[in-house]
């Protein structure tokens, strides 16, 4: 059972929190802001694409927690050969479930993930059959970046009634020429990790005037931790205030 872990990824950070750990946990990085207490006094140990691996060192843990898309490969790389590492890769809601079952497992949190598990997966199941819409997920600006097919995001997607318009991997950057093919019903665009605000609407609108433009919190579209619990609940109030 871990001791000493550090987490470099910010919802897998809220995770540990939620499962009951505290003092286990050692080091964070600058991007898990929650839960607000351990933001402001956790250990820091950079950003999770630009670690201070000298840091993760002096703090000697025997589980650090990793995630494939969010964390450089090589910087990973270097630090399973020195420590424990549990790399996750997730791109769906099984995927999720199953990973919380197995870091609370490795933190002797089993009993805490099962019950977890089950809140996500009833909530998950009294979704109600949502009115299916096309709709286009943006993750960035300057280029446009959109979800594709092979992402956590694009099942949320599924599950709270929206068709992605996107169906190449991963994050494609949006040229002129895809984005005048495009015909979304809904543009979603997202709080993070490019932080769109009101002040975006006019000039994605103008791009597509058919589509409805709405801001939505990108947390509880691509946290794949126990964020999730309260992903369901907000599928449902976005689908109804759609026009």
């Amino acid at each position: 059972m871990a001791k000493r872990i550090v987490s470099i990824v910010p919802s897998q950070t809220e995770l540990l929190f939620d499962l009951g750990l505290d003092d286990e946990v050692v080091g964070i990085t600058k991007f898990c802001i929650h839960p607000e207490a351990w933001f402001r006094n956790k250990t820091r140990v950079g950003g999770t694409k630009n670690l201070n691996l000298d840091k993760i060192r002096e703090l000697r843990p025997d589980l650090i927690l990793a995630n494939r898309e969010e964390n450089t490969k090589e910087e990973v790389e270097i630090l399973s050969q020195e420590f424990p590492t549990y790399i996750s890769d997730i791109h769906n809601l099984k995927e999720a479930m199953d990973m919380i079952l197995e870091v609370g497992q490795l933190c002797g949190r089993e009993k805490q993930a099962q019950v977890m598990i089950r809140n996500i997966a009833q909530q998950n199941g009294e979704l109600p059959q949502f009115k299916l819409r096309s709709a286009l997920y943006l993750i960035w600006r300057n280029p446009f970046m959109a979800a594709g097919s092979d992402t956590f995001i694009h099942d949320m997607m599924q599950r709270s009634g929206f068709v992605n318009v996107v169906q190449s991997e991963r994050y494609p950057e949006l040229k002129a020429d895809f984005i005048s093919q495009l015909n979304p019903e809904v543009v979603l665009l997202s709080s993070e990790p490019y932080p769109f605000k009101e002040k975006h609407i006019d000039e994605i609108q103008s791009l597509w005037p058919e589509a409805e433009v709405r801001l939505v919190d990108g947390e509880l579209f691509s946290w794949y931790g126990s964020r999730l619990l309260k992903s369901f609940d907000y599928f449902r109030a976005l689908n109804e205030s759609l026009r």
